[in-house]
Order: structure tokens, then sequence, then C-alpha cells
């Protein structure tokens, strides 16, 4: 549970459903162009740093005044982020910040594995020399903030980000549809651990052997080296969690 804490204490608190929350981290009027899009978005975003905190609940009536709009839009984008898994919907009590527990981060990356085995082997199969050169530039990213000591949450959106790519470069919208369903509840997850290695360079690292694959245009190989990839983060990531979870149980 310390972990847990150090990570939420240094971030100004947006409890939604109390109007004495902090001034400035309430959340801005907004115009009415993609309004429930934009309003998912910035839900999303206070919910990954951490401003909305896991299990609070979104009281629709705040977060419409804070924002300038009724609350149809509110509702429909926390419908948006139900199917995303951000969010949850409890039978008369409305719309929760998702809890996190490490049997459903478990079974969210086996479900990842399925999915992105068959991304990449369908983009070896067509070819990837589209594909390519944005892992190569993602892959940069992934070192550059690792060298630069971002947060966590900048390391995670850099390596989910390559992951996207190969879903993308599969050439199957469906694959890509699916993995951006999946990805912010990956991210928080990953988010409230903290960290995945002690050196921030090693979660880098660990993508390489997936370009010298998709590279060699070894199908195989990079079936393998993905499913080892998301394989090894599934464990260290469930284990991390069950330590925060038997912490906070004592």
């Amino acid at each position: 549970m310390a972990k847990v804490h150090t990570i939420w204490t240094v971030l100004a608190v947006f409890d939604p459903a109390d109007p004495a929350s902090p001034p400035d981290s309430r959340f801005k009027p907004l115009s009415r162009d993609g309004l429930v899009d934009r309003v998912a978005n910035l839900l999303a975003e206070a919910i990954m740093a951490g401003r909305i905190l896991p299990g609070a609940r979104l009281s629709e009536s705040t977060i419409a005044r804070d924002m300038g709009v009724s609350r149809a839009p509110v509702r429909e984008a926390a419908r948006l982020l139900e199917s995303s898994g951000l969010v949850e919907y409890r039978t008369n009590r409305g719309f929760f910040v998702q809890t996190v527990s490490s049997e459903a981060l478990d079974n969210l990356y086996e479900f990842r594995i399925v999915i992105e085995r068959a991304a990449i082997a369908r983009l070896v199969a067509q070819g990837a020399e589209a594909t390519l050169p944005l892992l190569h530039a993602q892959l940069a990213e992934l070192y550059r903030v690792a060298e630069a000591g971002e947060d966590m949450a900048q390391q995670v959106e850099a390596d989910m980000q390559f992951h996207r790519l190969i879903c993308r470069g599969s050439g199957n919208p469906r694959y890509l549809t699916v993995f951006d369903q999946i990805a912010n509840e990956t991210k928080l997850g990953l988010i409230l651990i903290g960290r995945m290695y002690d050196d921030p360079h090693r979660m880098a690292e660990t993508h390489e052997p997936i370009i010298d694959a998709i590279a060699a245009g070894d199908s195989d190989a990079a079936v393998s080296a993905i499913d080892y990839h998301i394989g090894t983060a599934r464990t260290l990531v469930c284990q991390q969690f069950r330590l925060l979870e038997d912490k906070t149980a004592k």
C-alpha cells in the first residue's frame, strides 16, 4: 500500500462528488464541439493522472457543473469509459472509477497475448516495411523517456504506443479497435504499481527482440518474442500488484 501512497499523494486529488474539491483540480468549461469525446478524454486523463482515484464515484452533476455542460454528455462519456475498462456502472449508484486487482490484470494480459500474437503474425506475413521505421522511432522514444527520467505514466504511454503500432500495422482494424479498448485499463494497472524494473532502460531493451524478429521477416520468432515480452510483463505486473494487495490487507 505504501507504494501506491507515494504515487497518488503528489497529486491534487479531485473528488467529483465533493463540491469543496480544490478549485485548481476541477474541470474547465468546454465548448459544444465533439463534446462527449472531449468529456471522456478529460475524465480519462484525470483518472490516469490520479486526480480521481480508483473506486471514486463520478458525480455527473458536479462534473457537468465544472465543465459547463449538461449531465447528458457526462453520462455518455462515462459509458464510453465503461467500455474501455476505466469506469464501472453500479446499479442505482452510478458510475465509479474501476478498481484494479491482480486477477483482473492477469486476465487482461492473457487477452493481450492472444490479440498481439495474432497481430504480429499478420504484420510479418503481409510485410512490415512501412511499420518498421515507426517501431524504431518508438523504441528511440522509449529510450528517451528512460534517459530523461520521465515518470511511469510517460514510460507506459511510450510502451503502449509501440504495441499499438503493431496492431495498426497488422492491417486488421479489429485488432486495433480491441487494443484501444483495453489500453487505458492496462495503463492504469502499470501506473498503480509505480515501476516494473529498477532500471527504466530495461523497459526499452525488452522491445528490441520484437523488432529484430519483425525485421528478419520471421513470423514464428516474432510471435515467440511478443509472447515472451508480454508474458514476462504479465508475471512482473501481477506479482507486484499482489504485493500491494497483501500490504493493503494487513
